[in-house]
């Protein structure tokens, strides 16, 4: 079945890969089929089982075949067409991040297949998907969120082969990255609203450490503390009511929209009585209230820098850019 020539100018672990191809396009060997083994196919070709093991890995890469331990590798798609795999490990779904995920396929090009999963910020969840997928990719993109010591799991994986999105921590350092300085962003951003703000008396951060980047509240503070603004951090706008002269910052989309029914409630103003300054930018935040301030990354480009990043094997870390779009929340 499986044909190996010497002196073809074709490496042989390369004729492998071929000579399977070619038997599942054919319809001889079919999804679910068994194929012959690294030693049968070692000892009929007098190859060496590194040989043999290198076309295995690189079809299990592309999700050609796959290893059932204690019984053999079967052929797990028919879909020779697949070039490369790519395991691609989200914190949750949302408008943004599917507008990334869009991007990135859109820059991948063909004949590369994208394999998404979701974390949901549960370190034993974000663990046993990793250790489940060892091995069956030929890249893995890992957005570790706010999770601590993920590297613990993420060093398991081969090196080169990892990219880290959006979060950066200190034990990831080492590997290549698109992400956001979200302690610089909201910093830098706040001060370019320094004129508008200072009418106001306080600032709210509306923060929830279970899910989002330590860095925002660090740049947060930061800000009021150079500037002498009365601030205050809290989880959740529910129960509360909301205070008059106050400015609210919100990187969750739900707390915008508990914002302006609690306004609208209480008879507030926008941009009187309370400022609002949102994150990351949409039609809705354009049209609702006359325009909602926005401090908003590039999904988009951050999609796109991440695919020519694995085309081009590229290993170097990109801060993804930022934009204020000042409106009448302030």
């Amino acid at each position: 079945m499986i044909k190996v020539k010497s002196k073809i100018g074709i490496p042989k672990y390369k004729q492998i890969i071929n000579s399977i191809e070619e038997l599942i396009v054919s319809g001889t060997l079919k999804k679910g089929d068994k194929i012959p083994s690294i030693n049968k196919i070692k000892d009929e070709h007098n190859l060496s089982r590194d040989t043999v093991l290198m076309a295995f890995n690189e079809l299990k890469n592309r999700g050609i075949i796959q290893s059932v331990v204690g019984k053999g590798y079967y052929v797990s798609s028919e879909n020779v067409s697949v070039t490369q795999k790519i395991f691609l490990l989200f914190d949750e779904l949302n408008a943004f991040k599917e507008d990334l995920y869009n991007s990135f396929l859109q820059h991948l090009g063909t004949n590369i297949q994208v394999d998404i999963y979701f974390h949901h910020f549960n370190k034993n969840l974000f663990s046993k998907l990793i250790q489940d997928n060892i091995g069956n990719y030929n890249y893995y993109v890992i957005m570790p969120a706010n999770l601590k010591n993920t590297n613990s799991e993420i060093k398991h994986l081969p090196e080169d082969k990892v990219y880290i999105l959006d979060q950066m921590h200190d034990d990831l350092k080492h590997y290549p990255a698109v992400y956001q300085n979200f302690e610089s962003v909201i910093f830098n951003n706040l001060s370019k609203t320094l004129h508008l703000l200072k009418k106001y008396k306080k600032l709210i951060l509306v923060f929830q450490d279970d899910k989002q980047p330590q860095g925002l509240q660090n740049g947060f503070v930061k800000f009021c503390y150079q500037n002498n603004f009365s601030h205050s951090v809290i989880n959740s706008l529910n129960n509360k009511a909301l205070k008059k002269g106050s400015v609210y910052i919100m990187p969750e989309d739900s707390s915008l929209l508990t914002v302006i029914k609690k306004m609208k409630e209480a008879n507030l103003k926008l941009a009187e009585d309370i400022g609002v300054i949102s994150y990351n930018d949409a039609l809705l935040k354009e049209i609702v209230e006359g325009g909602i301030t926005t401090i908003s990354t590039d999904f988009n480009a951050m999609g796109k820098r991440l695919a020519e990043m694995i085309l081009n094997k590229e290993q170097t870390q990109v801060e993804n850019p930022h934009n204020l779009i000042l409106r009448n929340s302030l």
